[in-house]
């Protein structure tokens, strides 16, 4: 069997059911984004990981590349109601760039940060475990630059304004942080099945 950048065959699409409130967009992948797309190109793309870890490390997009190839098969979930069944997408599970810099202890959250300026907060369980990757193909393509490209944060089982666009890098932290959003009243998890949209849910 023919293995591409970590894709075999037919996507293996979970019959999940939409999350309560969220409505099916088909072929459809709308566009929505706080700030404007960037002109990034790959030669330019870096991605750091530094807080509380043995050693903070910055990769070039090459040195990314190097990495093992991973993958998502399954669906996403924006905040705005739409959810998209039967996604893939290619690049490294974050797990790798984190054993290769050795998070301490007491490090219990991340902040994602875009090459934009855009943050987001995230439990450091929820990046851990195979349950999060760096990704810079949809489908068989480079991502698009409108939806993230050319690598952007994927944090499938949370809503999506989660998975950072244009991703630069990860703080550790041992402690929350609110990012863009949840300082405008966001939810500070975003869990889709228990409807976690906004602060107080």
């Amino acid at each position: 069997m023919h293995v591409t950048r970590g894709f075999t065959g037919r996507p293996r699409v979970p019959n999940s059911g939409l999350p309560p409130g969220q409505y099916d967009t088909g072929d459809d992948w709308p566009v929505l984004s706080a700030e404007v797309t960037p002109e990034l190109a790959p030669a330019d793309w870096t991605f750091t990981v530094d807080g509380l870890v043995a050693e903070p490390r910055t990769w070039s997009w090459d040195e990314a590349h190097a990495l093992p190839a991973s993958a998502y098969e399954g669906d996403i979930h924006c905040v705005t109601s739409w959810s998209k069944f039967g996604v893939r997408f290619g690049g490294v599970s974050l797990d790798a760039f984190l054993d290769l810099v050795r998070p301490a202890p007491e490090a219990t959250h991340a902040v994602a940060y875009a090459h934009t300026g855009y943050t987001t907060n995230l439990p450091l369980a929820d990046l851990t475990g195979g349950r999060a990757w760096i990704v810079w193909e949809y489908g068989d393509e480079p991502l698009p630059a409108e939806h993230g490209g050319p690598a952007r944060l994927l944090v499938p089982h949370l809503y999506f304004w989660k998975s950072a666009k244009w991703i630069a890098g990860l703080r550790l932290l041992d402690h929350d942080e609110p990012g863009f959003w949840e300082q405008n009243g966001y939810h500070h998890r975003g869990n889709p099945w228990e409807e976690q949209r906004y602060a107080g849910d």
